[in-house]
């Protein structure tokens, strides 16, 4: 069975539920096979199967929950905007999450580097003349060398894990949500209402989201001046929003070129959450393509 997701519809994620319900031997558009479970044999982002994993994942949303609200995220911003931790390439930057395992992931604890390779070479296969979507595959969750001691050694909760808009109503389809209700804003009218500070249509580039990895990295390659297009730093910006992208929460929020972009973060989510698995890249083997598209969409060296 093939799930053909090159022209999605908006707001719902082409053959979601199809992969919810994976059988063998499906696949993503050709050569990627979706696996019938996660690395610990359960359903992909099941945050409430009883495994070895599903207590530490529920207490790191539980801090993630409380303390993300909307000050922080805007000090957040302010401080690490700056981009004045650290110079470095991308490559040095995939080379530093080798010892970076997600605490908020159920589906695998392998480090980093694995992951992004993993998602980069999936969408290779099945959109070889997407250069840009490779590339958007392997940087996507480098904004994780926040937890790096060079970058301030950052708490998990405010680098990983679902992200969220903040100043407005939390919405009840982000996981574990009842943590929301020791979250200062929740009770904060200012806050606590659908738009909040926001308006209908504002446009998802005006509205302030959960700090972590996927904004920080947005920032990085924004600031770098990268060539990527749109709809890359869209993908790095709001990979980890599934209120939105998997339960359509928020879409109230979005601008026209937002729906657009919304087409092909759908499509990168699959082999996102999908290709994680113990089977490892040879990464020495991979090196010299990633370096190529590294070299054409980003200067040599970049501001963090």
């Amino acid at each position: 069975m093939t799930i053909l997701i090159d022209q999605p519809e908006f707001g719902v994620e082409a053959g979601f539920d199809k992969v919810d319900n994976v059988e063998k031997g499906m696949v993503l558009d050709g050569g990627f096979m979706v696996p019938q479970t996660n690395s610990f044999g359960h359903t992909f982002r099941d945050y409430h199967v009883e495994s070895e994993r599903q207590q530490g994942v529920e207490n790191f949303y539980r801090t993630n929950h409380i303390n993300q609200t909307y000050d922080f995220v805007k000090r957040m911003r302010e401080e690490y905007g700056k981009l004045n931790k650290v110079g470095m390439s991308i490559w040095e930057c995939c080379e530093l999450l080798n010892d970076v395992v997600d605490e908020s992931d159920p589906d695998l604890d392998e480090p980093q580097i694995e992951h992004l390779l993993q998602t980069a070479e999936a969408i290779r296969k099945d959109y070889p003349d997407e250069d840009w979507l490779h590339l958007a595959g392997l940087v996507h969750d480098l904004g994780k060398v926040l937890l790096h001691p060079s970058f301030g050694g950052l708490p998990q909760w405010a680098v990983v894990g679902d992200t969220y808009p903040v100043g407005c109503a939390f919405d009840k389809t982000i996981v574990h949500h009842k943590y929301f209700e020791e979250n200062p804003d929740f009770y904060n009218s200012a806050y606590n209402t659908k738009y909040g500070v926001y308006s209908d249509g504002c446009g998802l580039n005006n509205v302030m989201m959960s700090w972590g990895h996927d904004d920080y990295m947005y920032l990085v390659a924004k600031e770098n001046n990268t060539t990527l297009p749109p709809a890359a730093l869209f993908i790095i910006r709001y990979h980890s929003f599934y209120a939105l992208h998997r339960s359509e929460a928020y879409k109230h929020l979005m601008s026209e070129e937002d729906v657009e972009n919304l087409k092909w973060l759908q499509i990168f989510n699959k082999y996102d959450l999908y290709s994680k698995s113990k089977v490892r890249i040879d990464v020495e083997k991979v090196k010299p393509y990633y370096l190529s598209l590294i070299e054409k969409y980003f200067p040599a060296k970049l501001r963090w």
